[in-house]
């Protein structure tokens, strides 16, 4: 029986949601795929109340039960990887790899998260009183999790997951043009998994409910991945509110092509950076400095390869990029590209789009009067620039408000992760692009790129637990008066 038909939309809206119907629409024709009902902001408070009522049995519900409904979950999403998959490639315009990879990486946090639960707890503390001493760890309460477009199943799920084993509830707020698949398609497999009522809601809505559920009182933490811009505004609001807001935000991510690398290779590896998923992920290799020797062959062989993908229908036809997501991003995408070449920017390659399909872009000669350098284009292009030496390269890859992805290419590993350790971010690869996530790994960045690593392993448990000192004594204590 299939996840996703109608009546499990309502089923999972019809609780509390109060806003105006919405046309889940595919990108890549424009046509409609169903109807789903959105949350208003009044809805944030039912939702918050009810998630806080069902969290108190939940929290006391013993472990190994909050591992199996997570087990069981991760065995769904592959149970269900054909009907999900599909949802993914249409609604958010993946193309079907890249769908895989969602749903191999949510069954993966399903997993890991299941693990979570049966983490030892807290630590014995010595005293100097005659006493037990001890530290656990208790579930935040209720958490909120607003999440983007782009990778919808993955970073809604690997807030969600770990969240609910570790005893919390969860009120979840997927972009609304990505609402099955980063949202109801969640609530879904975690019913079938046996979540009981209430530990998970749904409100697919805007930045309105966004707010509200930052502001809402019962809900002590946020977990927040999008724009910087955005990410700025929920922190200010967490903080004006005295909760915690974990915010994975926007990148400008380089790609350090040293003199030594092995140009046959990184060809792959660069464009892979770039245009994976239409370049709509944080942390795309938004910056490719390669060195002065490699300059002219790289740009020629990175526009040649450019031109060779093939740009359409992800779910209709074989192609490398599907879609961007709507108007408002081609805008953006495109403003950037000719804003750039107008300050002198040579255009290597794409720069062209037929509707949504945007060609995949190289950009050479940039500098920083460079737009599509200097800021995250979220979209498929890939600015190539020189530099002579190793501390040249440091300083342009450090010089930049972000602070997400890092990647090297050279045969000397070692002098890799030496000149890592001159460039501040929250993720290194070396001989790797940018664009690299494992559910066991913790995940985050730094300065504009957000609050440093909250996903992934040992992160989790600090992002959704509060730390509770006890002390037990045998006898009543007494005092001077």
């Amino acid at each position: 029986m299939p996840l996703l038909e109608p009546k499990t939309w309502q089923s999972v809206n019809s609780r509390v949601l109060r806003g105006i119907q919405y046309t889940v629409t595919e990108p890549a024709t424009g046509d409609p795929l169903g109807t789903v009902v959105l949350a208003a902001p009044e809805d944030v408070e039912a939702a918050a109340r009810a998630a806080r009522t069902a969290q108190r049995d939940w929290a006391r519900t013993p472990h190994f039960v909050r591992a199996q409904v997570l087990r069981r979950a991760g065995d769904l999403f592959t149970a269900h990887a054909e009907e999900l998959r599909e949802w993914i490639v249409r609604e958010s315009g993946s193309v079907p790899g890249k769908a895989d990879f969602e749903l191999h990486v949510a069954a993966q946090e399903c997993y890991e998260a299941a693990a979570l639960a049966s983490r030892p707890a807290g630590q014995v503390l010595p005293s100097e009183a005659p006493r037990l001493s001890y530290t656990r760890r208790v579930p935040a309460g209720v958490v909120g999790v607003i999440s983007p477009f782009n990778a919808p199943l993955i970073l809604s799920i690997r807030s969600v997951a770990p969240a609910l084993a570790l005893g919390n509830a969860v009120v979840l707020k997927p972009d609304p043009r990505t609402a099955v698949c980063g949202g109801l398609a969640l609530a879904a497999v975690l019913a079938e998994a046996g979540l009981p009522e209430d530990l998970l809601h749904v409100l697919p809505g805007g930045a309105d409910v966004g707010a509200a559920l930052v502001e809402d009182p019962r809900v002590p933490v946020i977990s927040f991945t999008g724009s910087t811009a955005a990410g700025r505004a929920v922190g200010e609001a967490a903080g004006r509110h005295l909760k915690r807001a974990h915010l994975e935000l926007g990148g400008n991510s380089a790609l350090l092509v040293l003199e030594d690398a092995d140009i046959d290779a990184v060809i792959s590896t660069a464009a892979w950076g770039s245009f994976f998923h239409q370049g709509q992920i944080c942390m795309t290799t938004g910056r490719h400095l390669v060195h002065a020797s490699l300059y002219e062959e790289y740009v020629e062989r990175l526009a040649a390869k450019a031109d060779s993908l093939a740009v359409g229908d992800p779910h209709r036809d074989q192609v490398h990029l599907g879609p961007v997501i709507d108007e408002g991003q081609l805008t953006k995408i495109h403003g950037l590209v000719g804003a750039s070449t107008a300050r002198g920017t040579k255009l290597a390659a794409g720069g062209t789009h037929d509707r949504l399909f945007y060609r995949p872009t190289v950009l050479a000669g940039v500098d920083d009067d460079s737009p599509a350098y200097t800021e995250e284009v979220f979209g498929p292009v890939a600015p190539v620039r020189s530099f002579r030496t190793a501390d040249e390269a440091a300083a342009l890859a450090a010089d930049s408000p972000y602070g997400l992805s890092l990647g090297i290419v050279t045969r000397d590993a070692a002098r890799g992760l030496d000149l890592a350790e001159r460039i501040p971010t929250g993720i290194v690869h070396i001989n790797d692009q940018t664009v690299n996530d494992e559910a066991v790994a913790p995940f985050g960045g730094i300065a504009a790129s957000g609050t440093g690593a909250r996903f992934g392993g040992e992160a989790n448990l600090e992002a959704f637990t509060e730390v509770r000192w006890t002390t037990v004594r045998g006898d009543v204590a007494t005092y001077p008066f």
